[in-house]
């Protein structure tokens, strides 16, 4: 199966036009030749008309094209009315979502009043109850036209009304039935949406886009690629378009650095005709993210293919995640990669002598290799290499007139033609730009580039030069390797970016959350607003603090609750009880003043 154009030229994905709301009065048209459509949610309750006017209306101020709103009941889809009528009279006409989980009848109620309506398979009319159970095919055909039933009304309004879809499943909130013969896994995921497409096209309903999140990128680009291969092998008039997330990804540097990854290798696919990036902070500062990273992509591409080489094929599973096979080597003085070893962090002697001074003997982040002191050859993938050793550390020759995620791709691929399984350095950058990048812009890129690679299963060590500051430098080498997967040196924060479900003030829970876990190494927190992001959608985290009512919080270790309506003002004192039950605590280090 394939999932793009080629894995060493840049052509975006073809795809049908979908159509949200009147394009000449306003209204968008996702796929075909448009741009990327960028687009965002409101945090505020959807009951409260003057909020969530004004929330959009500065949304759009920014750039956002769609706007989200939640309507978890009827009461919240027929409120809708008055939002879309208060927008028009402020002379703004932006598409507007209503995002569906349980009710198909807020679905039909909503879809009478907004541009699209976004229902989660996983969710609409369907079980999720975490019961193991064996369908039989024809329970499983059963279970198929209950569904169809519950549905089917929702394709047929909005194809009279005009109105979209999105079909959007979420990795750990997937029904039952689905769980149970495909995992929680992207198959799984994949499978889910494809059954409501099947829905609407038996309706000749085809006005749709899909979504595949997920708060792990390698997850969430594994979801992606799986449902562009199967859309391909379906047929030419399967080409729906996507709209690309990473769901979950928090705050600050870690939430843009796992947004660049998802997001914007999957970009550089030539995939994704919508995007939100989903933080933990007010809305409108996820649509500048959204812009860098766009703009980034014809800088990080070509459309050309390499000189020289004729073949695509490609030398790791775009599946199934897979570290790529390498022996173990001598990086630096007490210290290897490759093999079992985790992924090291590279630095270059200006950086070395700027941030040794100031690491501490024990310290989890530090630089493992000086640059300069390595015994690694620079390789032109395009040209005839003879590497005789296969526990030569190799890495891409500076210089190379090509885009950094092709050069060491195509790398990898000509070490497997030589039959070699060489480790490998991976640099962010192996062409300079005379005029040093913004560190936003450097952050975004790094994490594009490196991640995009890591999350292939390619590099056994990491590079950053792109940003010019040396801790920064260090630190974001870090990051990205922990937002890949690749390492854990700090506690793994998974938190929705609010919406009008949320029952508590996720930034302020979250900061507060921080403040008392951030020294726990290797420890996943989910910080969710709602049950609707709660047990399923936390996937793999250790420990969960779950909005269960109003002033109440729910505790989690892993998808099972644990503690129930605790009052939110002791919640965080639970939820560290709950670690040191656990085993998981260790008290936080104290630091002597120098």
């Amino acid at each position: 199966m394939r999932y793009g154009h080629s894995f060493y030229s840049y052509r975006r994905r073809r795809t049908r036009e979908v159509v949200v709301g009147d394009p000449h009065h306003g209204g968008v048209i996702i796929g075909g030749d448009h741009p990327v459509v960028v687009q965002s949610m409101i945090t505020c309750d959807t009951m409260d008309t003057a909020a969530c006017v004004r929330e959009t209306l500065a949304l759009v101020a920014v750039g956002c094209q769609i706007v989200r709103i939640t309507a978890p009941t009827v009461k919240d889809a027929a409120n809708l009315q008055n939002i879309v009528a208060e927008l028009h009279r402020s002379g703004c006409h932006v598409p507007i979502v209503a995002d569906i989980h349980f009710k198909p009848e807020a679905a039909m109620e909503a879809a009478r009043w907004v541009e699209m309506v976004r229902v989660n398979p996983g969710n609409y009319a369907d079980s999720k109850k975490f019961a193991i159970k064996e369908y039989s095919d024809g329970q499983y055909a059963a279970e198929l036209n209950r569904i169809e039933e519950k549905f089917t009304p929702l394709v047929k309004l909005c194809q009279n009304l005009k109105r979209a879809l999105r079909i959007g499943t979420n990795h750990g909130s997937l029904s039952d039935r689905i769980m149970n013969r495909y995992g929680d896994t992207p198959l799984g995921m994949v499978e889910s949406a494809l059954e409501f497409a099947r829905i609407c096209r038996r309706h000749d309903f085809h006005n749709f886009k899909f979504s595949m999140k997920s708060s792990n990128p390698k997850v969430m680009i594994e979801c992606y690629r799986l449902l562009v291969a199967r859309l391909d092998a379906l047929g030419p008039d399967w080409n729906y378009p996507i709209h690309l997330g990473v769901t979950e990804a928090g705050e600050g540097e870690d939430g843009r650095i796992k947004s660049a990854i998802g997001i914007g290798s999957l970009l550089c696919d030539g995939l994704g005709d919508t995007i939100r990036v989903s933080l933990t902070e007010d809305s409108p500062r996820e649509i500048p993210v959204c812009h860098d990273l766009l703009e980034l992509v014809p800088k990080l591409t070509s459309d050309c293919p390499p000189h020289g080489w004729a073949s695509d094929a490609v030398s790791f599973d775009p599946f199934n995640f897979k570290r790529r096979e390498t022996p173990e080597i001598e990086l630096a003085e007490g210290v290897k990669c490759g093999g079992e070893q985790p992924v090291r962090v590279v630095v270059t002697r200006a950086t070395w002598h700027k941030v040794s001074p100031k690491i501490r003997p024990n310290a989890d982040v530090k630089p493992e290799a000086i640059y300069e002191d390595l015994n690694v050859a620079e390789i032109d993938p395009v040209e005839d290499v003879d590497i005789n050793c296969e526990t030569q550390f190799v890495t891409v020759k500076d210089g190379v007139k090509l885009p950094v995620i092709v050069a060491f791709r195509l790398l990898v691929a000509k070490l497997k033609r030589l039959g070699r399984t060489n480790p490998i350095l991976l640099k962010d950058c192996i062409n300079f730009e005379p005029i040093p990048q913004e560190p936003k812009i450097a952050l975004l890129r790094a994490s594009v580039l490196i991640g995009s690679l890591l999350a292939d299963g390619i590099g056994d060590a990491i590079l950053v030069r792109g940003e010019a500051g040396a801790g920064q430098s260090l630190r974001l080498a870090y990051n990205i390797l922990q937002a890949a997967g690749c390492r854990s040196f700090k506690t793994d924060y998974v938190a929705c970016p609010s919406c009008g479900r949320t029952l508590f003030n996720l930034q302020t829970v979250t900061a507060r959350i921080k403040a008392r876990t951030e020294h726990l190494k290797g420890v996943k927190i989910a910080i969710m607003g709602c049950i609707v992001n709660g047990p399923g959608e936390m996937a793999d985290a250790d420990f969960g603090y779950v909005g269960g009512a109003p002033g109440k919080i729910n505790l989690y270790v892993g998808k099972q609750a644990i503690k129930f309506n605790i009052p939110e003002a002791e919640a965080v004192d639970r939820l560290v009880d709950l670690i040191k039950e656990h085993g998981k605590w260790v008290e936080p280090e104290v630091v002597s003043p120098a």
